[in-house]
């Protein structure tokens, strides 16, 4: 059954909807993201007042969204208001009129509870085991820090974007006696945390402004691939944008690809923010998580009716179902490919001719319960189909280096074909990777062809050497016609990739002794 959520999320800087989908089978899907640039945070006056204007924008956003909610016929509807409205001192005055003249209940969210959702969404939806978030708001900036997904602390800082750009810059670009202000005061703001500096760990950027950032960077290199979640970038990336964008000027800024025109005034300040944070934690990386507050209050609503996955193989588990689903992926079969690559990768570690490692053997499962998926569009071409939807689908819990690994594994059919996909991103894996990766898809082919008729016969495997050959013993529960042929054609790419001849020899069950 499908259950539907619309959350509105009442920022300094944007209002956003987005409504998003949960079933049990499939897993959560936002199904609509709209959003309006508001800059509630502006339309504080000197009392730290909503004026009037301020609270029209946020009373027409509303009204305009309650349409597209009911257009949608959803129930369960979560408003939730962050810094702007939090640090007015009419708050409670303008909730109550919001829900007087649109019938939406808004809550504000404290500084601890903006934090947490931000954190609760990374958890769910990376696999980043431990790390700091930020995600800078137009009017605040939360920090949290998780040690292998539990979170330890958490801050929220009474500046964003927007306040950050009406506190330190006066024109369009920041002079350098502004940059300077700045720095100081990033820095003795982030150096206020005793626990911050020198964590050692990946900062997990959140929100727009971060978003912007990644955006930026793909564009600058061409970046194959689609999708800005779980994309990561290292000290000399974040650098080199930092640099690049603080001493750009408006027009340049306008022309700048991967950078939102509502955020080009904003975004120096922002890219700085991230900089100094940056060098504070003495960070190891960067990444970007497309989930943030609206995901994590949905992420704690589900969690009080079913079980929350808290460890980054959980959250690929979810991502499979979900693929599993949108590419009807019989789960007998995809189980019966990974119990056949992992008894045939066993046996060829045990027989030393592969070093098998933890890395390897999860490449090896996952790519078993994925290879084909593209059948499901275009069984003559199964491969290339395969290849792309891993390749620029956002898959939770999969960093985009191991998001290619997992495209080439499953989708191998050939060696050529194997190096024409690989060929945009030759520069992202060692020559050791690559041959491993290929040794990979081309036992799983060998897999995919011992099941050819799809009625899950091989119930067993034995191995064993014989001069420069593999002797591979398959029992099966009935006649192995269509696997015979298939695995006989098929285990020439394994062959290859092993440098070893494999003599296959089926037998009957009842014949074993």
């Amino acid at each position: 059954m499908k259950n539907k959520t619309a959350v509105i999320d009442i920022g300094s800087n944007t209002i956003r909807l987005v409504i998003y989908e949960y079933d049990p089978e499939k897993g959560m899907k936002e199904i609509e993201n709209i959003k309006t640039v508001a800059r509630l945070k502006m339309y504080l006056d000197q009392n730290n007042m909503l004026t009037e204007e301020g609270a029209q924008i946020l009373e027409e956003a509303l009204l305009a969204f309650n349409e597209i909610i009911a257009f949608h016929e959803i129930k369960d509807i979560r408003a939730a208001a962050t810094a702007a409205v939090r640090q007015a001192e009419n708050s409670i005055e303008i909730v109550k009129e919001m829900k007087v003249k649109t019938g939406v209940s808004i809550k504000i969210l404290s500084e601890e509870e903006e934090a947490y959702f931000g954190y609760l969404a990374v958890v769910h939806s990376t696999p980043v085991m431990s790390a700091v978030t930020i995600d800078i708001g137009g009017g605040s900036t939360e920090l949290t820090y998780y040690e292998h997904k539990q979170l330890l602390h958490s801050h929220s800082f009474p500046f964003g974007a927007v306040s950050l750009k009406n506190d330190f810059m006066e024109g369009d670009q920041l002079t350098k006696n502004e940059r300077k202000k700045l720095i100081n005061f990033i820095r003795e703001s982030f150096l206020s945390l005793g626990w911050l500096p020198n964590k050692k760990v990946p900062i997990v950027g959140i929100g727009g402004s971060a978003r912007n950032i990644a955006q930026i960077h793909q564009q600058s290199k061409n970046y194959p691939i689609a999708g800005v979640h779980q994309y990561w970038m290292s000290e000399e990336d974040i650098q080199e944008v930092n640099n690049q964008l603080v001493h750009m000027t408006k027009e340049e800024l306008e022309k700048l690809d991967g950078l939102s025109s509502d955020r080009i005034d904003i975004i120096a300040p922002t890219s700085q923010v991230f900089n100094e944070l940056y060098e504070i934690v003495n960070a190891d990386g960067f990444m970007f998580s497309r989930k943030g507050l609206r995901d994590g209050i949905v992420f704690k609503e589900l969690m009080k009716k079913y079980a929350a996955p808290l460890d980054k193989e959980k959250v690929f588990l979810e991502s499979m179902k979900e693929l599993a689903f949108d590419y009807a992926i019989e789960k007998s079969e995809a189980e019966q490919m990974i119990a056949l690559s992992t008894e045939i990768y066993s046996h060829l570690g045990a027989l030393g001719e592969i070093e098998e490692t933890e890395r390897a053997l999860q490449l090896l499962k996952r790519g078993a319960f994925l290879y084909y998926l593209g059948e499901y569009i275009d069984s003559d071409s199964s491969s290339q189909h395969t290849f792309y939807i891993i390749a620029n689908r956002s898959i939770d819990g999969v960093l985009h280096k191991d998001r290619i690994a997992l495209a080439l594994a499953a989708s191998f059919k050939s060696k050529s074909m194997f190096y024409q996909f690989l060929e945009p991103f030759n520069d992202w894996f060692s020559n050791e990777e690559i041959q491993e990766i290929r040794m990979i898809g081309a036992l799983i082919k060998l897999a995919y062809s011992l099941n050819g008729s799809k009625r899950n016969l091989i119930s067993q495997i034995e191995m064993r050497k014989k001069d420069n050959e593999l002797h591979m013993s398959l029992y099966a529960e009935g006649r192995t016609l269509a696997e015979e042929y298939q695995a006989g054609k098929q285990k020439k790419h394994l062959e290859k990739a092993l440098k070893k001849s494999i003599v296959l020899n089926f037998i009957p069950i009842k014949q074993k002794v």
